[in-house]
């Protein structure tokens, strides 16, 4: 990797386009956001599919030009053009609350409320 490659990575439970800025060390490079592919997981994924849990964390999509510091082995050269950050949030937040239409449970209910605030947020 070298500076402004284009690279895929995850960062906790979502996955990005980046741009790679630096390698801090062996194990950990700083990248810059500039798309999403995959929005983070809600709740708790110590004990995930609950709802009774100390804390149903909501989880927001890295911003876009936000500095993050991932794990080299998570880095894949991205190939094509890179898609506008708010589109790429839209269909990320879009995919996600599919996937949760597929399920009929409590645990799919709150993650789909914690996603609603989200956008909200999101596209004031």
């Amino acid at each position: 990797m070298k500076p402004n490659d284009i690279v895929t990575t995850r960062y906790k439970t979502g996955e990005y386009i980046a741009k790679f800025i630096e390698q801090r060390d062996e194990k950990r490079a700083v990248v810059e956001i500039q798309a999403v592919l995959r929005h983070p997981t809600q709740g708790d994924l110590h004990q995930p599919n609950q709802v009774d849990v100390p804390l149903f964390h909501q989880r927001k999509a890295l911003a876009f030009r936000e500095k993050a510091v991932v794990q080299i082995h998570s880095l894949k050269p991205f190939q094509g053009a890179v898609p506008d950050y708010k589109s790429s949030l839209r269909k990320s937040l879009d995919e996600a609350y599919e996937r949760l239409e597929q399920r009929d449970d409590s645990w799919a209910e709150k993650a789909k409320e914690n996603l609603k605030d989200l956008e909200k947020d999101y596209f004031k």
